[in-house]
């Protein structure tokens, strides 16, 4: 079993998906060990999505995100990492498959509904992020 972090981002809070993606998780086998709904203030989208800095998407992703509500899920399935990032599809949800969440639900990039951690270091980092350490202090 694999520990691993989902979080749906503001579009999908915004268009009422929060139930339709949940069901989804639970329905793919995974068990939710933690669930937080929470804004996350600039500095702690610049933080977490600290990886990205430089890329040409890294300022619109921070706009979109920061300062925005958001859910955290801290999950658990077996080989959990690779199993949701296959459930929630490409980033870009034109190149996503049908029947993935991001191919369902995505508007664009960066609003495309969730976000997974696509390593066991990320999952052990985001986890940590959103779990074990206070946001917007």
């Amino acid at each position: 079993m694999e520990e691993t972090l989902l979080l749906i981002k503001p579009d999908a809070i915004q268009r009422k998906l929060v139930g339709k993606i949940i069901t989804r998780v639970e329905e793919e086998g995974f068990e939710i060990l933690d669930m937080k709904m929470v804004y996350l203030p600039r500095k702690d989208a610049e933080e977490f999505y600290i990886q990205h800095k430089g890329e040409y998407f890294y300022e619109r992703l921070i706009n979109y995100m920061g300062d925005n509500k958001i859910i955290a899920l801290r999950l658990k399935g077996k080989n959990g990492i690779s199993r949701l990032r296959e459930l929630i599809g490409e980033t870009d949800p034109k190149l996503a498959k049908k029947n993935t969440i991001r191919g369902d639900y995505g508007l664009g990039v960066p609003q495309n509904s969730v976000h997974a951690s696509d390593s066991p270091q990320s999952a052990k980092r985001e986890i940590d992020f959103f779990f074990k350490t206070p946001l917007g202090i």
